[in-house]
């Protein structure tokens, strides 16, 4: 069972609760729900890192963040399984984000049109990449931190502004329109894989003034608590991030300790509303995908690279191993070859699905590979998924209260374990779903703490031996 074109969709911190069709109503995101209704979601797919580097680069090896050396952002990476599919043929492109290091790393590709975060004030700033050079062509100056900056109540945006210049020449549109350009003035190759990397919701939140006022007018828009209950049990590392978000700015949003339910109900809205703008964008694709007669002959997978905390549990963008951070989006298209309507319940990981996408175009894994092809539940077959998930992330820009921190979950509970700390998390999210209540160190469940942390040994200690038999191969 094998199509012609591949599509991989990657949007930039966007959560699982942002589809309509996933069960949450407040959304408007009609192409995404009609993926979910013809297609099959994975209902429960988890990051292997809670940033953008290491997720990507574990995405794009097959490995753990671990195996590939890659556990924070800012990290050197550019090796990916893409070359073996120009190997079997497929002819290679990316548009948008990969955040490879460094950014315009060939990474396999034959073509590459790099567009990185919408702001790089600190690492890569003078990086000029496609967007860039197009904002400057078309004589506009492109919203920044510093212009941000300039703003009198800049200290209360939290990250979240509108958009000022023309709609086409928001991050978003453009990658589409990138996309969609290529398709429609490019030969079709016999056998397309093209990764689209959409550069939101991640911040700035900064969507076109007409699409947040959806989402700022919906009485029913779920915005979190401003002081919520859990806040005196975070983690130290957690608070010391709090504290640090509020005095450095990054990605242009300077949080609040106290922010009010106003403040919370824009930026949650402005990055719903930036959601909605990639929906949109979604839809053209697919437009121009059944004109130039890619449609019928191809896969389309959708998904993200992690989530955003949006001031749940008190907290700022990512970093953290709460599902709103862990667990994203992952849509399977392909009609007549993959079920329609199938919502899968298993555990799964990011990384399977570049897994699916080397099965699906029969080409081998990589060896080793960690990664486990979801093609079984694509054929319709029974399919249990994983018995638990794994997360990992060192020390990051924003993190500096904890050198690694590491996630192990199944379906009823989950274990966050902070190296060299006493601290930690245990949730049982069968009780308690929205990760209230920290049992880390309650008396009735340290079974359930000391079974997770083996786990989390186990886990280590097997890829172990999968890193060696990798170093074997290449030697």
């Amino acid at each position: 069972m094998k199509r012609k074109h591949i599509f991989l969709i990657i949007t930039d911190q966007q959560r699982y609760d942002t589809i309509a069709a996933l069960g949450f109503a407040h959304m408007h995101t009609p192409n995404l729900d009609r993926l979910v209704r013809e297609g099959t979601s994975f209902d429960n797919c988890f990051v292997t890192a809670p940033s953008c580097v290491p997720s990507r680069a574990s995405l794009f090896n097959g490995y753990y963040p671990h195996a590939t050396g890659i556990l924070r952002n800012g990290l050197h990476w550019q090796r990916t399984w893409v070359g073996s599919l120009a190997q079997a043929g497929y002819h290679c492109v990316n548009v948008g984000k990969m955040h490879t290091i460094p950014y315009d790393a060939k990474a396999g590709f034959h073509e590459r049109f790099v567009m990185e975060n919408k702001d790089r004030y600190y690492e890569g700033r003078w990086f000029a990449d496609e967007w860039d050079k197009a904002l400057v062509a078309r004589g506009q100056i492109k919203p920044s931190r510093e212009r941000y900056r300039q703003l009198p109540d800049y200290k209360e945006r939290l990250g979240a502004f509108e958009w000022t210049l023309p709609p086409e020449s928001h991050a978003d549109f453009f990658v589409g329109d990138q996309a969609c350009w290529w398709l429609q003035t490019r030969p079709k190759p016999d056998a397309l894989f093209m990764q689209i990397g959409f550069l939101g919701p991640h911040p700035p939140y900064d969507p076109v003034a007409r699409y947040a006022d959806r989402y700022l007018e919906n009485p029913d828009l779920p915005v979190p608590d401003p002081t919520p209950p859990d806040l005196d049990s975070l983690p130290g590392f957690l608070k010391a991030k709090r504290e640090h978000d509020s005095r450095v700015d990054h990605d242009a949003v300077l949080w609040s300790l106290n922010p009010t339910a106003a403040q919370l109900r824009r930026l949650r809205a402005y990055y719903l509303a930036n959601v909605s703008m990639i929906d949109e964008a979604l839809g053209k694709l697919l437009g121009v995908l059944e004109e130039k007669g890619y449609l019928d002959d191809s896969l389309i997978i959708f998904t993200s690279d992690h989530g955003d905390n949006l001031g749940d549990h008190g907290l700022s963008q990512k970093w953290s191993m709460y599902d709103t951070v862990t667990r994203v989006p992952a849509l399977v298209w392909a009609p007549g070859e993959v079920p329609a309507g199938r919502r899968e319940a298993g555990l799964c990981q990011l990384f399977d699905l570049g897994a699916t996408v080397l099965d699906w175009a029969g080409v081998p894994q990589p060896p080793a590979s960690q990664a486990q092809s979801l093609m079984p539940a694509l054929r319709g077959e029974p399919w249990a998924g994983r018995d638990m998930v794994f997360a990992e992330q060192a020390g990051d820009v924003a993190l500096t209260g904890a050198s690694l921190f590491s996630m192990a979950r199944d379906h009823r509970y989950k274990a966050m374990h902070i190296l060299g700390s006493d601290d930690g998390q245990l949730f049982d999210l069968q009780q308690d779903p929205q990760e209230m209540h920290n049992l880390w160190h309650d008396p009735a469940h340290q079974g359930e703490r000391l079974r997770l942390v083996q786990a989390l040994l186990d886990w280590r200690l097997r890829s172990s031996v999968q890193t060696m038999q990798l170093m074997d191969h290449a030697r």
